[in-house]
């Protein structure tokens, strides 16, 4: 049951101890763990509730601390699961054929100007500001969750702290991703005015390629990404939206898709409009995805993994795309501004989360769009300058968290070390309770009374 807390903070065991205080019912549906935190999974008879917006009872009260363990109503890593792969949503674990509209509208989209796209794609997305769960513009749930679990757990184990590996490498506080996925000619052809932009800023991103039907990928050109310190990540297969569609047709694309990242040396996939069945994953052959959104009320399919950390499935690294596309930002919301980015920023930075946009080349070669992309970067570099936030390539993110998951704390006379390949570049953190929270102290790389930074 405390499987999840562990990885997720990668803390002692020995501070993980929970077990269930009630007999577990044999239906899932939603419920309150805190007043913060909306959770899905088996939980007790009759404390259940099928949406949202019913009346639910406040399980964070029938949580008992008691014999140094912490019981609870509920499996808390089944919730984490449930989750991270939206079976909150109940026709998800089902396969559903598009329909013949959504097959029509794939078919003609490349030949669709973007003036009748976007006014199709609002009126397909009308009502989503009404969607309760999961929350906009950042979900935390299984963040929150986790958060409170902590919290008992130092309550249980009746100590002042909890020491743990930090999420970040050197103490960063958060950690941001750029992606740029290719979509049309005239997007690769921008793509080296692109990289000008990012190098201009100091910022490395990915280019999330597509390897068929849209246009020529050239050796040429995924050297002129690779040379310049940039990286190739493999775009769906043709993004015509239909990977998923069926089981037979999804492991043929699959199997295709796992030979381009072969020969484009590409260590990371993401599928073509944010498309994704998570219990297929395992027959792609890539280290790391980007195709999970935190929250997905913009996206043609609907759900979200409700956290803003990587977490693995199976054995592939989700890294979640938690902030709005620029896509979605200028042609859905019809906002021209950073506005909307910055308050997923500090949503996301709160939690101390990854921050992963998508920007696409396509879509701001035009001087309004290109000004509203250099402040995002702008602003970024002076997180990294004031803030000293991590700024990395998907892959490293990809490289760290795999390191991260295998580190361990071991208890050093008084204090505590970190054994580990990439231990180097990690640190030890302490959790500890202060006005009923659960607040974070960073150690610097060698011990010393003062913590590095401290939150709140």
């Amino acid at each position: 049951m405390a499987d999840r807390l562990e990885q997720y903070y990668r803390c002692p065991k020995r501070f993980t101890r929970f077990a269930s205080n009630v007999h577990l019912s044999a239906f899932s549906g939603l419920f309150p763990f805190k007043a913060s935190a909306i959770c899905s999974e088996t939980c007790s008879e009759n404390q259940s509730a099928g949406t949202p917006k019913d009346k639910r009872h406040h399980l964070w009260h029938d949580s008992e601390v008691k014999g140094g363990g912490t019981y609870l109503p509920f499996d808390a890593s089944e919730v984490v699961d449930n989750l991270r792969s939206e079976n909150y949503i109940r026709d998800r674990r089902k396969e559903k054929p598009l329909s013949a509209l959504t097959e029509l509208y794939y078919l003609i989209r490349p030949i669709l100007p973007l003036r009748i796209r976007k006014h199709l794609q609002r009126a397909y997305l009308r009502g989503w500001e009404k969607i309760l769960f999961p929350r906009w513009p950042v979900d935390s749930s299984v963040d929150d969750l986790l958060e409170h679990l902590l919290l008992l757990s130092i309550r249980s184990n009746q100590v002042k702290q909890v020491p743990f590996i930090w999420f970040w490498p050197d103490g960063a506080p958060s950690c941001a991703i750029v992606t740029h996925d290719v979509e049309t000619t005239a997007g690769r052809d921008f793509c080296s005015t692109l990289m000008d932009i990012d190098d201009s800023f100091g910022i490395k991103a990915s280019f999330q390629v597509i390897p068929e039907e849209r246009y020529g990928v050239k050796r040429e050109f995924l050297s002129s990404i690779r040379d310049r310190g940039f990286e190739v990540v493999v775009h769906d297969l043709n993004h015509d939206g239909h990977l998923y569609k069926r089981r037979k047709q999804f492991l043929e694309r699959a199997a295709r898709i796992n030979a381009y990242g072969k020969e484009y040396g590409a260590e990371g996939f993401r599928a073509g409009i944010l498309y994704r069945k998570q219990v297929w994953y395992d027959a792609l052959d890539f280290a790391y995805d980007m195709s999970v959104p935190n929250v997905a009320h913009l996206d043609p399919q609907r759900g979200g993994c409700c956290t803003v950390m990587p977490y693995f499935i199976g054995n592939i690294v989700e890294l979640p795309v938690t902030t709005t596309q620029d896509y979605t930002l200028f042609n859905i919301l019809g906002e021209f501004s950073t506005d909307l980015w910055k308050r997923q920023i500090e949503l996301i930075m709160e939690k101390h989360g990854l921050m992963s946009f998508i920007v696409h080349p396509d879509y701001i070669s035009g001087t309004r769009e290109r000004g509203i992309y250099e402040e995002l970067l702008f602003d970024l570099t002076c997180l990294r300058e004031e803030k000293g936030i991590w700024i990395a390539l998907p892959g490293d993110v990809n490289r760290w968290w795999r390191q991260r998951s295998q580190m361990r704390l071991v208890e050093d006379g008084d204090g505590w070390r970190i054994e580990g390949e990439g231990a180097e570049r990690a640190r030890i953190a302490y959790a500890s309770e202060k006005d009923g929270r659960l607040v974070f102290t960073v150690q610097e790389k060698v011990p010393v009374a003062a913590s590095a930074w401290q939150p709140d």
